[in-house]
């Protein structure tokens, strides 16, 4: 009580000496911090349990803890949801899009909590997910938080959200001109001066502190050594309608996978089916435990031979078309682990497994011609990370997201051009195909989407007893003539009054 009474006297006075527009800058500075905070914990709890599970692996050999860590981490992720914070795992940017276009940008509390928890024990337990959903729901998390708290209107919540979730994706990727138009462009957030200032604060904040925090090893930076070629851009080209095609595979394998689980009724089989399922895949191909930036790691560093580690190929991991192979299941199976991940009860997002098949399908492609010789050599590298903006671009239907995203991981714009010209083919491809993308299909489905139309969202949000005035006086269909006269003379009166006042 005592509480309440203080925050209301807060509100009071900041209402009388604050605007609201140099308020909401002053808030997005915390909510950067705590993002940025937030990020810092979660990646290094994950990167700790994964070195402590996974150092001890002998690399030539399997090993058969693979099999069961994913499950045990699930199972631990699900027990702590379901009976100690007592949450579902309805989690992520659908979820952010759904409280934003129906609940007015309320989100509960403990959704930070179960984020970056849970998101913690699910990939260093080795589930295939992306750590960006987590972190972002819970950066959005505490914007909604903080706008309910200060008792703050739905535009300014909305735009706290947004900042949430700008600082959240710049402190995991220490991007934060990609994680602003992030915001703007996969949450629709209007673009606008008293929008855009809060958000580049907010995404800037996240952005160094988890720059402080973090480990160098811990950031995902990648570097670019050859320049963009102008007698490759033909391979692009080629690359680009592969990434929308793979894209298209990434949105009907995660739906089709999805409504699979959903006639398994007791969670706990579909916790132990996608558990076992997922730990015998990663036994089979490693690359697929966790996020699986390591191995993107390995290709732009030179060491793509090191991605057959803990297998049964290893020791053929010198022969070309084994090798391809072995790439060409990793791009297909990948987001069969991510979906196995999140539908057993795992909580992550499809962020990371996009961009990561990406990365494989540009690999991939400049490996397959440089093993021929009628062609000069493709640069990997480069084909790694344009393919990476590809399949992500086109998968989030953000396609400048993903190529500022993949501009600042490599810390300069040499990419610049193939990045445009893939990711653009890539997103032209897959929208031939699909209108929607893989965060927005269910809502749009379920007539829940209304952020991405400013038109519907005016007519949905607008209370329709708010505007009717209902200060009237009325006549009743079974009025007598009596009452239909004198009616009709306090109409005539009230005229009277209205043309003597109004021409006065």
């Amino acid at each position: 009580m005592k509480s309440r009474r203080i925050i209301g006297r807060f509100l009071i006075w900041r209402a009388r000496k604050i605007n609201d527009s140099y308020f909401v800058i002053f808030l997005s500075v915390l909510i950067g911090l705590g993002a940025g905070f937030s990020s810092y914990f979660l990646k290094s709890f994950v990167f700790y349990i994964k070195e402590t599970l996974t150092g001890f692996f002998n690399i030539s050999t399997q090993n058969i803890w693979y099999v069961l860590y994913p499950a045990v981490g699930i199972a631990m992720v699900v027990f702590l949801v379901k009976w100690v914070i007592k949450d579902n795992t309805d989690q992520g940017i659908p979820r952010i899009l759904y409280v934003i276009s129906r609940l007015d940008g309320k989100m509960k509390w403990y959704k930070y909590f179960s984020s970056v928890i849970g998101g913690s024990f699910t990939a260093g337990f080795g589930g295939s997910i992306g750590l960006e959903s987590p972190i972002i729901a819970a950066g959005a998390s505490l914007g909604s938080g903080i706008g309910q708290t200060l008792r703050l209107n739905y535009k300014n919540t909305t735009l706290l959200i947004g900042c949430g979730a700008a600082g959240a994706m710049a402190s995991i990727f220490t991007t934060p001109i990609a994680a602003v138009i992030f915001s703007l462009e996969v949450l629709m957030l209007d673009l606008t001066t008293s929008s855009i200032i809060p958000l580049l604060i907010a995404s800037v904040t996240g952005a160094i502190t988890a720059k402080l925090l973090l480990a160098e090893d811990m950031l995902i930076h990648f570097s670019v050594t050859q320049p963009f070629e102008v007698g490759d851009a033909h391979f692009y080209i080629l690359l680009g309608v592969i990434c929308g095609l793979v894209s298209l595979y990434f949105n009907w394998m995660h739906h089709y996978i999805q409504n699979k689980f959903k006639k398994i009724r007791h969670s706990y089989n579909r916790t132990l089916i996608g558990g076992l399922a997922l730990g015998v895949m990663i036994f089979l191909f490693p690359p697929l435990y966790g996020e699986g930036y390591a191995a993107i790691k390995l290709i732009m560093t030179g060491q793509s031979d090191q991605l057959l580690i803990n297998t049964a190929l290893y020791n053929y991991r010198d022969i070309w078309w084994v090798f391809i192979m072995f790439i060409a299941f990793l791009i297909f199976i990948k987001i069969i682990a991510t979906t196995l991940t999140t539908e057993a009860g795992g909580i992550g997002g499809i962020f990371a497994p996009a961009a990561v098949m990406g990365g494989f399908s540009g690999f991939f492609l400049s490996r397959f011609f440089n093993n021929f010789d009628f062609i000069r050599p493709l640069h990997e590298g480069n084909f790694t990370l344009v393919g990476m903006a590809g399949v992500l671009g086109a998968v989030l239907h953000a396609p400048l997201t993903a190529i500022f995203l993949i501009a600042e991981m490599t810390n300069g714009y040499e990419l610049i051009v193939p990045l445009m010209l893939t990711t653009s083919i890539a997103f032209i491809t897959i929208k031939l195909f699909q209108p929607h993308s893989i965060f927005t299909r269910r809502l749009a489905e379920r007539g829940d989407l209304i952020t991405h139309d400013k038109d519907k969202t005016v007519l949905t949000l607008l209370n329709v007893k708010r505007v009717i005035d209902s200060d009237l006086m009325t006549i009743l269909p079974d009025a007598n003539i009596p009452q239909y006269l004198i009616f009709c003379g306090s109409m005539f009166s009230f005229f009277l009054l209205w043309m003597k006042t109004g021409f006065t």
